[in-house]
């Protein structure tokens, strides 16, 4: 009180100053009395674990990021934290502290019992159980959980899906464990609807969805798997549509988009393809190049497959560097490079091309490695690559390989990564393959006017136990025809590029109506097939039958009643094809010539040598209209003393000359009005095919206009005999039979179908006709 009033009396500056030294005293005083028991509090001298039953006590403490002697740190416990949800093993943690004490309690997540799956009919347990993550005895986690509904959505949505949804569902049980069920709503199959193109006006919509691997959606779509919308395939058709463009003259392509639009309902998938073509180019000037002193260029003029005036082919471009590349590889070069200097003149639309031959760098293969082939055995991977460990290495050769690896049909997608090896100059290649499904299935039926209703059933393995093999069982028929053929084929005979295969047959045929008789076929052959380039190639063939004619009619041709009525037939052969098309299906350039020939009396008791040959020519007369030649010829004849049977003989009609029967033109029975059969036909058509302009292309509907001109003659020494000794009245001429017309095509979702008018403007009298065809589309 006396030093207040002190404080007063001096004024209040002097007690302000008072006030501070005692204030200052006094908390000096506290300092020392708390310092002590702060730090003896922060000190963690004590870890606890509680709610753990599975899980150790010391497990929990490893994963602590603090422990007993350090100062409690609120960034050290929020880091316990982080480490202790991250093992997935509690579903909650928390850290407390009690004085020195730090308490962690977890409450720990259930152990699964087993994992179900309900309401999926489409997709397999098996298939779901190798995808999801979660497994019998694992840890439950939420996060888990989610992980594996996103990978079931994938495995629908690859089966085409995408309306499919996944609720997870959790059984409690005892002892902290549960049933994890996956309930699923499969939802509507989500198939490509339709394929669209923009931009294409040298190639129909229709041809160009030949060319690409995804198909739409019809009535026989669960006959196969390619409507359904992939991302991976829709790359692949975005390549093939390049491939084609550029093989077909269209060296400026360009295909700008791939589209898939999911419609508003889910139901399915709409894909556009835009392309921008560019002008056609032709090759111009075409030489080569060589600077390297020991390669002659002359030499290599007739690994060339490009010429000066034709349409530019960038297949054909890289195929000959490929043949360039192993001629001079043969010779002695294996480093040896080619590469083409292209120069482009886009007014005069022509493409100058100079293979330049020149020195590559001296790279060997040190090991080849083949991966994600779980169903194709390694060897028949290894078989296209066509190089192996310690060979050279050569790009080119490379690429080369992987063409033919895609080439197979074996695989989705197909990659060659080049890695560096254990020096400078080695590389490891190493060769990464996604498989395809090579199993089909597939029917048609439809109606012919000649034959009824006609129907076709196909059960067909392109990759056997992953051998490569092809494996086909066919049955069709019709109310006049029926025939079963299983063929097997393996393409590498002996490790050779050479195709060994057998066949099996069984054939009927009412030809009643035509001839008066019956005929059953039954037998079975082998072949061999030599590709001799890439378009020529030969097959050779031996078969073996049992052959009859049976059920000739009371009132049929005494020619048809002299017949033998079994015989056996050995026969060999042969079939020689060049085939530069540029499609296979629906083509609009290119040529395809065939040349066949058998000769039977290799054994049995039946001697004939029987020649057939056809040509079919291909020509754009604008972007949108096709002409097509076709022009066909055979002959027959017995050697060794023998006559032709009846039903080995030509039996020609509406088939070779429109307007005519079945059996329609040829030698004839005046009598009974059978045909006879003749030894020797030819005929030739001329087609010019178009699209209706008004008519959406999606319906595969299209129109042509023809002109066929063709005959059949030559009756048998028999027949003649007979019509000689008044048994028959034989008619027999070579007098040409034409007719022209117009026919309606449909790509039909059961096949190609086509309906013919044709006008006949000469035949003779005795001739058959018929100016409706209906059936299913012959291609030529």
């Amino acid at each position: 009180m006396a030093s207040f009033r002190l404080m007063m009396s001096k004024g209040w500056g002097a007690a302000a100053l008072w006030l501070v030294v005692l204030l200052a005293t006094a908390g000096a005083d506290l300092l020392v009395i708390s310092k002590p028991a702060y730090a003896q509090s922060a000190v963690i001298r004590e870890i606890r674990v509680v709610g753990n039953r599975r899980v150790e006590q010391e497990t929990v403490k490893s994963y602590l990021q603090i422990g007993p002697g350090d100062a409690y740190d609120a960034y050290l416990v929020d880091q316990s934290l982080k480490a202790l949800f991250g093992t997935g093993l509690f579903a909650d943690v928390s850290i407390d502290r009690e004085g020195g004490v730090l308490v962690v309690t977890v409450v720990e997540n259930p152990v699964v019992n087993r994992v179900a799956f309900e309401g999926n009919s489409d997709v397999d347990d098996d298939t779901l159980a190798a995808e999801v993550q979660m497994k019998g005895r694992s840890v439950f986690t939420k996060a888990r959980v989610q992980a594996d509904v996103q990978r079931i959505l994938d495995v629908y949505q690859r089966q085409g899906l995408y309306a499919a949804s996944v609720e997870p569902k959790l059984i409690q049980l005892e002892n902290n464990r549960v049933d994890v069920v996956y309930e699923i709503t499969e939802g509507p199959s989500t198939k490509v609807v339709s394929i669209n193109f923009i931009g294409n006006k040298a190639f129909s919509d229709s041809q160009l969805r030949d060319v690409i691997s995804t198909t739409e959606n019809n009535f026989f779509s669960f006959l196969k798997n390619t409507d359904i919308y992939d991302p991976d395939r829709l790359n692949l058709d975005r390549e093939l549509l390049r491939q084609f463009y550029l093989k077909n003259g269209y060296a400026d392509v360009q295909v700008i988009s791939a589209v898939a639009d999911l419609d508003r309902g889910g139901s399915g998938f709409y894909l556009t393809f835009t392309v921008e073509e560019g002008p056609l180019y032709t090759f111009g000037t075409v030489q080569i190049e060589s600077n390297v002193a020991d390669v002659d260029g002359n030499t290599l003029v007739g690994s060339v497959s490009t010429s000066s005036g034709d349409v530019y082919d960038a297949a054909a471009l890289e195929k000959s560097i490929e043949e360039m590349t192993l001629s001079v590889a043969e010779q002695g070069h294996a480093f040896v490079q080619v590469r083409p200097r292209v120069d482009r003149d886009p007014i005069n639309r022509v493409i100058n091309v100079t293979y330049v031959i020149e020195e590559g760098p001296h790279i060997y293969i040190e090991r080849i490695n083949v991966i994600g082939n779980l169903r194709t055995q390694d060897y028949v991977i290894r078989r296209e690559i066509q190089i192996g460990e310690g060979d050279a290495y050569n790009k080119l050769l490379v690429n080369r390989a992987k063409k033919r690896l895609q080439a197979l049909g074996f695989f989705k997608s197909v990659d060659m990564a080049v890695e560096q090896g254990s020096t400078a100059d080695r590389v490891i290649l190493t060769v990464t393959v996604i498989e395809d499904s090579t199993g089909e299935i597939s029917f048609g039926g439809g109606y012919s006017t000649s034959e009824g209703v006609i129907f076709d059933v196909t059960l067909k393995e392109r990759n056997l136990l992953g051998k490569g093999q092809f494996v086909q069982l066919k049955l069709s028929g019709s109310l006049e025809r029926m025939q079963v053929d299983f063929s097997f084929t393996e393409p590498r005979f002996l490790d050779q590029n050479i195709s060994a295969g057998f066949d099996a047959f069984h054939r009927e045929q009412n030809l009643t109506q035509e001839a008066g008789y019956k005929s059953r076929k039954t037998g079975a052959g082998v072949r061999l097939g030599f590709p001799l380039t890439d378009e020529l190639g030969l097959q050779t063939r031996y078969v073996f039958s049992r052959e009859e004619v049976y059920d000739v009619k009371d009132d049929a041709t005494l020619f048809v009643k002299q017949q033998e009525p079994l015989s056996y037939v050995s026969s060999v052969g042969y079939t020689l094809a060049y085939d530069t098309r540029n499609l296979a299906n629906n083509p609009t350039r290119g040529v395809y010539l065939e040349i066949a020939q058998d000769l039977a009396g290799v054994g049995g008791d039946v001697n004939y040598i029987r020649t057939t040959a056809e040509g079919r020519g291909y020509y754009p007369l604008t972007d949108k209209v096709t002409l097509v030649a076709r022009v066909v010829g055979g002959s027959i004849e017995g050697w060794n003393g023998d006559d032709v049977r009846i039903n080995d003989l030509f039996y020609k009609g509406g088939e070779t000359v429109r307007g005519f029967r079945r059996g329609g033109f040829g030698p004839r029975d005046l009598r009974t009005t059978d045909a006879l059969g003749a030894q020797y036909y030819y005929a030739a058509t001329a087609e010019a095919r178009f699209p209706f302009p008004f008519i959406p292309e999606e319906l595969g509907l299209s129109g042509a206009v023809f002109a066929d001109a063709g005959t059949a003659f030559g009756a048998t020494d028999a027949a003649k005999a007979l019509d000689a000794s008044g048994d028959l009245k034989l008619v027999d001429d070579a007098s040409i039979r034409s007719s022209v017309g117009a026919s309606l095509i449909w790509n039909s979702p059961v096949g190609p179908l086509r309906f013919d008018y044709a006008w006949v403007l000469t035949h003779e009298d005795y001739d058959e006709l018929q100016a409706f065809r209906f059936g299913a589309s012959t291609a030529f």
